[in-house]
């Protein structure tokens, strides 16, 4: 896949699954990039998208140096660690046919299924600084809490099980009109929990809201990390009492 990372991440989304950029007019089957073998048809190189807890491990976002995914990925599989990386699908015109390419959703971040030892060994690896000595990757931080032992630092952030595997769902789905979105152009309205009861995106938990005059769906997975659905009739939701 062509590192595109210098783009900004303001269209489509789906999910990484080492194909190339330029798959033509229709788009692979998609799912978690590990070592672990598929168990589905829907799923390549990984694990089912149902993410199923193990153990200790658990979900840790991690942020990677600009225009550098490609690399971290590659990094990460080297250590025979479970990762996920989100792409956006996105529709463009080549000698006049329509071909739909892959390109990073959320450059800056990458999240790993492993235990808190595993991520830490990670991160401490001396060849994670290969270039003018910046770290590869480094910890995102949960800034709505502090560590126990150290009032004044926050915790690395770990997803919870349920959140990702919603979050894996929506991103999977292979169509170019979901787009990454920020707080700042979207409204929310009371009772717009809802989630999605029919079409593609059936089973997806999010907030209702109006994107450029439209209905949709958003996933927030954390501060800063927000996905939208593609348009979604009112009759397709069923809204969840707080």
């Amino acid at each position: 896949m062509e590192d595109t990372t210098n783009q900004p991440p303001t269209a489509d989304a789906s999910l990484y699954n080492g194909q190339p950029s330029d798959t033509g007019s229709s788009c692979p089957s998609a799912g978690l990039t590990s070592r672990t073998p598929s168990t589905s048809d829907d799923v390549r190189n990984g694990v089912s998208v149902e993410n199923v807890p193990s153990g200790n491990k658990q979900w840790f976002v991690l942020r990677v140096t600009y225009g550098r995914i490609i690399k971290a990925k590659a990094f990460v599989e080297a250590k025979e660690l479970e990762y996920y990386v989100p792409l956006r699908y996105k529709e463009i015109r080549k000698q006049g046919k329509k071909r739909i390419i892959t390109e990073p959703l959320l450059p800056s971040f990458l999240f790993v299924h492993a235990s808190a030892e595993q991520v830490d060994s990670l991160l401490q690896d001396k060849s994670i600084k290969p270039l003018e000595n910046t770290a590869l990757l480094s910890y995102y931080y949960d800034h709505t809490s502090h560590c126990e032992k150290s009032p004044t630092k926050n915790p690395p952030l770990i997803i919870a099980d349920t959140a990702m595997d919603n979050f894996i769902r929506l991103t999977s789905i292979h169509n170019p009109h979901i787009i990454p979105v920020t707080s700042d152009n979207i409204k929310y309205k009371l009772g717009d929990e809802v989630v999605i009861t029919e079409g593609e995106f059936k089973d997806i938990h999010g907030r209702v809201t109006r994107i450029a005059g439209q209905q949709r769906v958003v996933v927030e997975l954390f501060d800063g990390c927000l996905v939208a659905t593609a348009y979604i009739p009112t009759d397709a939701l069923s809204f969840l009492k707080i």
